[in-house]
């Protein structure tokens, strides 16, 4: 018999059909087959919003290949990844291809492994409707938002903005964080700090004010630091109280979509889009030598902290034998996941655990490496034992004031032998206190004042901002990465280093939204739509009524807004450039046409100057010394070119810079890479370097 297995990608079925083995045929359909058209709405509000899917432009070749296939196979399996997105392209399948959704076909798995592949094809089902519905209801709202909302915003502030269910409360996130920071107003305050040396003893320690007998006291001025100082000048220390005592650190939990990503961002300097491209192909499967096509991890779209005893086994196992039996906690670590978690998956977790990060690096790419090691680590780590401290705390008393000193020494190692959770704020750290006894005098080695202000809020990171979006149950963690790329590509917020900034786009459309769309950037009223997406998904509310609840509202307000809006449009500042109109001697401005963005004069329709938008580089041109400019090609992959061209053909792939050939005096340029290159490209020259890495 022959059987035809669907699935995603090539990389999915190529580990697939290796545990599968002879009569069984397994094909990608390469994501997506059928969907709603870009070019239009395609979704019909006046019959209860009714889409009107087509099958996706470029694969109607692929949808024939598929019917061919089908049809000479006498049993299809549509074995699409395990989530609601997955669930729709099977749906989609089955529709092409003519099956009945009621039949027993679907097949997941939450693993590519042999064990994952042989439990997921023995327990076929039929296609769930109420997964379906929850991706179309999702699916709907999301296009009737953006494509009703964007042409709104382009009118009113710029030409090729876009609106987004989603999109537009993160960046309020972004702004809100932004308008706490401008609004900020620092106090001052100082602190007293000491070093003290026991008797009998060389070695300092340090200690803090702390208050006196009735208290802790806040030091806001320089003079009442400074009259502390004064009354504390010769004063007798000893130690009045020491309390020692252990403390236990536990590991964090196994990871899942979202705490991958915040780690890959604290640990890696990864972007979500990036973390999840190397978690999508470890999943789907990596060629290991000697070993042909294996998923490395099991499925990496989940909120669940759930692992399998054979996992648990596995980790225990493997921790035994490699640091020894006191290692492992008394029992198996079991965590909670948390309340509204949808829990159809384990946690992120490797397939194998034996399979350690250096044994298969050689077959990985430098990020699917890293990603591997991060996952592999956190697993083991959170099912081995505490890490235990000896802790020592010490009150240090002088004419009626307290000083305080805290420290510890780590007594047995536990998990941070091999993994510890990254944090989004540098942490204090204390060392070892020296042998501390009460009433032991102690000389005062130094005590110094110094002032402070408080600082305000820290702007978001990716990895804080998927935090603040996963608390307040802002979309899913699946839709983190195409949401911070999109916010980020429409230039509604900047990157400043890890940080993320608001732009005045982005807060000049935020304001807007607030003003006339209160309920679309209301974080709690999106928080409610995606709870109702998980009830469409567990069968208890109809998607249809839903998408009435959330539509309807929305049409009248958006009718609203435009009525009064007519007529209105809103001038960024940040548009405006540094170049003067030679025709009518304006401040040009940044405008944004079919084409993309150009320079154009204020005073249309009575001046039409126009000019290219042309960004330097500030290094010059290694042929004939004019300036070098940055291009683009059609997909947005960046080049560089002279801005002299068609005079001047030089073009490059490889960026130039400012430092000149110390050979020749042309311009250097930069091949990327793991060791970046400078060289030069002057015939006869060959000048090239490894570039050395900034301090």
């Amino acid at each position: 018999m022959s059987k035809l297995v669907i699935v995603e990608s090539p990389a999915k079925a190529k580990t697939i059909k290796k545990y599968l083995g002879p009569g069984y045929e397994v094909i990608a359909s390469m994501g997506h087959v059928r969907d709603l058209p870009e070019s239009r709405l395609s979704v019909d509000v006046k019959h209860d919003f009714k889409p009107k899917y087509e099958i996706i432009k470029g694969k109607e070749k692929l949808v024939d290949e598929l019917k061919e296939l089908a049809e000479k196979s006498d049993f299809i399996y549509l074995a699409t990844d395990p989530d609601r997105e997955g669930e729709a392209i099977s749906w989609h399948l089955a529709y092409i291809l003519g099956l009945d959704t009621k039949d027993q076909n679907r097949v997941t798995f939450n693993e590519i492994t042999k064990t994952g592949v042989s439990s997921g094809m023995g327990a076929p089902r039929s296609i769930d409707l109420n997964l379906v519905n929850a991706q179309q209801a999702r699916r709907i709202l999301d296009r009737l938002v953006g494509y009703k909302l964007s042409p709104f915003l382009s009118q009113k502030i710029r030409r090729g903005l876009s609106g987004g269910r989603v999109q537009s409360v993160a960046v309020r996130i972004i702004v809100d964080r932004e308008e706490e920071i401008r609004a900020f107003k620092p106090e001052e305050y100082w602190t007293i700090d000491a070093k003290f040396i026991p008797k009998g003893s060389r070695k300092a320690f340090p200690a803090q004010f702390y208050g006196n007998e009735e208290g802790k006291i806040k030091i806001e001025k320089k003079e009442q630091a400074d009259q502390i100082l004064e009354e504390l000048k010769d004063a007798e220390y000893h130690v009045s109280k020491v309390k020692k005592g252990t403390r236990r650190r536990s590991p964090a939990p196994p990871f899942t979509t979202s705490t991958l990503q915040q780690e890959a961002s604290r640990k890696l300097g990864f972007q979500a889009r990036r973390t999840m491209k190397a978690a999508q192909e470890l999943y789907e499967g990596v060629d290991i030598e000697g070993m042909g096509a294996v998923g490395l991890i099991t499925y990496m779209r989940t909120d669940s902290l759930r692992l399998s005893e054979d996992a648990l086994r596995d980790a225990a196992d493997y921790i035994k034998g490699r640091w020894g039996e006191k290692y492992l906690p008394p029992e198996p670590r079991h965590f909670k996941t948390k309340a509204g978690a949808q829990d159809g998956h384990e946690a992120i977790r490797p397939t194998t655990v034996s399979l350690t990060p250096d044994q298969i690096k050689a077959s990985l790419t430098s990020d699917q490496y890293k990603l591997y090691k991060l996952i592999w680590e956190r697993f083991l780590a959170c099912q081995m034992a505490n890490c235990l401290q000896s802790t020592t705390q010490a009150d240090i008393t002088a004419k009626g004031y307290l000083f305080k000193a805290s420290g510890y020494t780590v007594t047995f190692d536990g998990y941070t032998v091999l993994y510890e959770e990254g944090k989004d704020e540098e942490e204090e750290t204390g060392g070892a206190l020296p042998p501390l006894e009460k009433d032991m005098p102690l000389k005062v080695k130094e005590i110094v004042g110094s002032q402070h202000f408080t600082q305000p809020p820290a702007r978001y990171t990716e990895a804080s901002l998927i935090k603040a979006l996963e608390e307040n149950g802002i979309g899913r963690p699946s839709t983190y990465a195409a949401t911070i790329s999109t916010i980020t590509g429409r230039e509604y917020v900047t990157r400043e280093g890890r940080t993320l900034k608001p732009t005045e786009l982005g807060e000049v459309t935020t304001k807007l939204m607030r003003e006339r769309f209160p309920k679309i950037v209301n974080i709690k009223f999106t928080a409610q739509v995606e709870s109702e997406l998980d009830e469409i998904q567990s069968g208890k509310v109809d998607w249809i009524d839903t998408l009435h609840s959330f539509y309807d509202d929305f049409e009248q307000t958006l009718k609203k807004a435009k009525t009064e809006m007519e007529g209105v449009k809103i001038q960024l500042k940040e548009d405006e450039t540094d170049i003067i109109c030679e025709k009518c001697g304006r401040r040009m401005v940044i405008k944004t046409g079919r084409y993309g963005k150009f320079i154009a004069c204020p005073g249309y329709p009575e001046c039409k100057n126009i000019k290219k938008l042309v960004t330097e580089n500030g290094a010059e041109c290694p042929k004939c010394g004019g300036r070098v400019v940055v291009k683009k090609t059609k997909k947005g992959r960046v080049f560089y070119g002279c801005s002299e061209y068609p005079k001047c053909d030089f073009v490059s792939w490889d960026e130039p810079v400012q430092e000149k050939c110390p050979r020749c005096g042309k311009t250097l340029l930069r091949k990327k890479g793991k060791k970046p290159k400078l060289y030069c490209i002057t015939p006869d020259c060959g000048y090239e370097r490894t570039e050395e890495p900034a301090e």
